[in-house]
């Protein structure tokens, strides 16, 4: 054999699974197809790499789905938020955990994190095979046996795929493990946009609100009529959209829904406000500024950019003064700031996504140990498979604990255990 343990694969639970294998001190190969390790947590985060979520650990396994979170459950109580956290601090990275329980680092990006990642490899005695992109698994007699590297086979008594999903394509996740998982008999549940970007039907001035961030606001998608998502938080303009921590939050149950009617989203840019509370301010201000014009009252709700275009969807006049308004244009001031609709949703670009939902069915993969129940030999962690929590740290979590577990049982399989 080449190697006791080979893990495909060099994201976040590619990572760790080898460090963990090789700490309970089996010979490891990590084989990567691309340069360089974790090419995905270098952009997680906008580069500043949202490590875990803080909390006790049900209640971040409480905002997975239901099916995802019974899975994961014992993977995070193998290998905790804190014990992540301390993989890092035990290194010197300083983190700090915002109001909203994401921890990211203090000073410090994504860069220094897959650096102590990489430190953690070498420490462990990993063995490392860069820009080698495995072309499929070796099986003898109904067990896996090794990997193909080009015409090249490396043998091992356990493999460990942790190849990712397919979003982001250019950083080596081309949904390789699926296509392998299903020549073994695995059921590949279908692949669908999460934690991405969403595109809205196209008009002129689009691309000029490009950049334009609205804060702490709420992103609520409707489809016939009826309320299908929300997610309060940061909303980012695009050239072509909405992006953003609000956008990515809704984003797979638009995605889900696709083909099921018309989606719209809109946006209640001070959600903490009610109707009636709105109605009492805006009344109290045109009263005292009678002269002004609606865009002195709105900028200090949206970006001044946005106003004209705010103005527009509501039917007001661009040069109405406030006192020159009447009630029917109030009201539709007061609708627009709790429900302004941004437009009908043209796709969910799968490929701009921080992860994808649907992969390796979960009922397939033994949660204690990772182990599929489809090939001896063969285990699966991270983002290959059926998983994908919500924004906010939770998919690194999964990535981090699946990854751990599968590591360490692999280390320890022998020929009897498979």
């Amino acid at each position: 054999m080449d190697a006791d343990v080979v893990v495909v694969g060099a994201g976040a639970a590619g990572i760790i699974a080898a460090w963990r294998a090789a700490s309970l001190g089996a010979d490891t190969l990590l084989i990567e197809k691309t340069g360089r390790l974790g090419t995905k947590i270098l952009i997680s985060g906008g580069g500043k790499c949202n490590i875990t979520h803080d909390g006790p650990i049900e209640d971040v396994l409480r905002e997975f789905r239901p099916n995802e979170a019974r899975f994961i459950r014992p993977s995070c109580y193998r290998f905790t938020n804190r014990q992540i956290v301390e993989l890092f601090t035990s290194k010197g990275l300083d983190v700090y955990t915002r109001p909203n329980g994401r921890v990211f680092p203090v000073r410090h990006t994504a860069k220094d994190v897959v650096a102590i990642l990489g430190g953690h490899l070498r420490e462990a005695g990993v063995r490392t095979r860069m820009q080698s992109p495995v072309t499929g698994l070796v099986t003898e007699e109904g067990r896996i046996v090794g990997v193909r590297c080009g015409d090249q086979e490396v043998r091992a008594r356990a493999i460990v795929i942790s190849s990712g999903g397919c979003s982001y394509p250019g950083t080596g996740t081309t949904g390789d493990g699926w296509a392998w998982a299903r020549e073994l008999g695995h059921t590949i549940v279908k692949i669908r946009a999460a934690l991405a970007p969403i595109n809205i039907v196209s008009d002129e001035v689009w691309a000029s609100r490009s950049g334009v961030s609205l804060r702490d606001c709420v992103l609520k998608a409707r489809q016939n009529g009826k309320e299908i998502a929300r997610w309060r938080d940061d909303l980012l303009f695009t050239h072509h959209g909405v992006s953003g921590p609000s956008a990515l939050g809704i984003s797979r149950d638009v995605a889900e829904r696709a083909g099921q009617g018309p989606i719209t989203v809109e946006v209640d840019l001070i959600p903490d406000e009610s109707f009636e509370t709105l109605t009492s301010r805006i009344h109290n201000w045109t009263s005292v500024n009678p002269r002004k014009l609606w865009s002195s009252f709105l900028v200090e709700m949206i970006p001044e950019r946005l106003v004209p275009w705010f103005l527009d969807s509501a039917s007001i006049d661009r040069t109405l003064t406030t006192g020159a308004t009447d009630k029917k244009a109030k009201n539709r001031i007061v609708a627009g700031v709790k429900g302004w609709n941004l437009g009908q949703v043209r796709d969910v670009p799968i490929e701009k996504g921080e992860v994808v939902a649907g992969g390796i069915s979960l009922d397939e993969v033994d949660p204690q140990t990772m182990r599929s129940l489809k090939s001896a030999g063969l285990f699966l962690c991270g983002e290959v498979l059926d998983i994908a929590g919500p924004v906010g740290g939770y998919n690194l979590q999964a990535a981090f604990s699946t990854g751990f577990v599968a590591g360490e049982t692999a280390a320890g399989a022998g020929s009897r255990d498979l």
